[in-house]
């Protein structure tokens, strides 16, 4: 199941991002360019045939392998490209990508998804430029059903899931959403008894909700922000992140795009890696939240792991009101100490929210925060304006 997510990314993402192709419509150039494209990261793309027709583009027997001597390739198979336009300083939209359907039996699991496709994409001419569009290389993502059967029984569906990319009309950034709906996770069969026995007591045999995301980028001081990363699922909780982040700027994409170039190259591979971890110091924190509510899974929680220790679910929760004050008390923050220690026991008594903010007064540059990590970890609550509370 783990690794059904990423099969489809790679699968469709290989041709959704296209960074950085001369799109000439002539098929074994538009194959060359596009590998061309990936030389930095190592993944080949081969079709047994191209031909075009018109404005259209379509490809057969695609495949892609990625680096290594013993990598095999894996086919996509035939993918579609409409409405190609190529403007003065040589850049390619494409009104759509279409993907065949992806059904694949791996050691007894059969994965599969439809109706799988991108709309309004961006091939910039030079891969090397960093603009908006190389930003949003897409606006619309979409798959249809998805689905993971093991042994002819469902054990992972999705009825849909989409991704879009919006670039402000005034060009001041982009904003982004993505959703996976309708999921369901049939937790059953698992193999393991322990595991088996806790899926049961806690009441996930299947597992049924949604997960969704909504982020910005803004372009003049390169914030970047999650305005919520949320996961809801029925008889479970939901759970709400945010984050926000500054110094993301057009510029510094370009310095980790050329660093990340080296990272493949085992003589380049440790100075990249030290030029990255540089780069990165260019960044500020701007805040995070992350806020959960309970949807009846903290008194099965609680149930379980008591019955675990030979206790109640009530009793445990009364150790625990009583280990958070001793534990926190090695921080030697009284302010957070005493904050944590009333939103544990009003959360315990009745699970309704719990809540962990960081709202510094100022953005903080992330040096700073490791400087204060490893030299004073006691003044990091303060620092970046740590709350905590419960059932608000």
């Amino acid at each position: 199941m783990h690794r059904v997510p990423f099969r489809l990314a790679l699968a469709a993402t290989t041709f959704l991002t296209l960074s950085g192709s001369a799109f000439a419509l002539d098929g074994a150039a538009f194959l060359a360019q596009i590998n061309k494209n990936y030389e930095a990261s190592g993944v080949t793309i081969t079709a047994a045939n191209v031909t075009v027709d018109g404005e259209d583009v379509e490809m057969t027997g695609v495949a892609y392998k990625l680096p290594g001597a013993d990598a095999k390739p894996i086919t996509i198979g035939d993918v579609s490209f409409t409405g190609v336009e190529e403007d003065d300083s040589h850049n390619y939209t494409v009104e759509k990508i279409t993907f065949p359907d992806f059904n694949v039996t791996e050691d007894k699991a059969t994965i599969s998804a439809s109706d799988l496709s991108l709309s309004g994409v961006f091939i910039p001419a030079n891969p090397d430029d960093k603009t908006l569009d190389s930003l949003a290389p897409f606006e619309n993502a979409h798959s249809g059903p998805i689905s993971v059967k093991k042994d002819g029984k469902d054990v992972f569906s999705m009825v849909s899931m989409d991704a879009n990319a919006t670039i402000r009309e005034d060009e001041s950034g982009i904003d982004y959403d993505w959703a996976a709906n309708a999921i369901k996770m049939d937790l059953t069969d698992a193999p393991d008894p322990k595991t088996k026995e806790a899926v049961e007591k806690l009441g996930l045999q299947t597992i049924e909700g949604t997960i969704s995301m909504k982020s910005s980028w803004e372009a003049e001081k390169g914030t970047s922000k999650i305005e919520n990363l949320t996961l809801d699922f029925q008889n479970v909780g939901k759970l709400d992140v945010s984050l926000g982040v500054s110094g993301l700027t057009l510029d510094l994409f370009k310095q980790i795009e050329a660093a990340s170039k080296d990272l493949n190259d085992p003589a380049k591979k440790d100075a990249a890696g030290l030029q990255m971890m540089g780069l990165m110091q260019q960044l500020t924190f701007d805040g995070a939240n992350i806020r959960f509510d309970d949807a009846s899974i903290t008194k099965r929680a609680l149930d379980y792991a008591g019955s675990q220790q030979g206790v109640t679910g009530e009793q445990l929760a009364q150790s625990l009101k009583a280990m958070v004050p001793l534990m926190m008390g090695q921080l030697n923050v009284p302010d957070l100490q005493a904050a944590v220690t009333a939103a544990t026991t009003a959360f315990l008594d009745n699970p309704k929210s719990l809540t962990v903010s960081a709202s510094p007064s100022a953005p903080v540059a992330f040096p700073v925060i490791m400087g204060a990590a490893m030299g004073a970890p006691n003044t990091l609550p303060n620092m970046l304006g740590v709350k905590v509370s419960a059932n608000d």
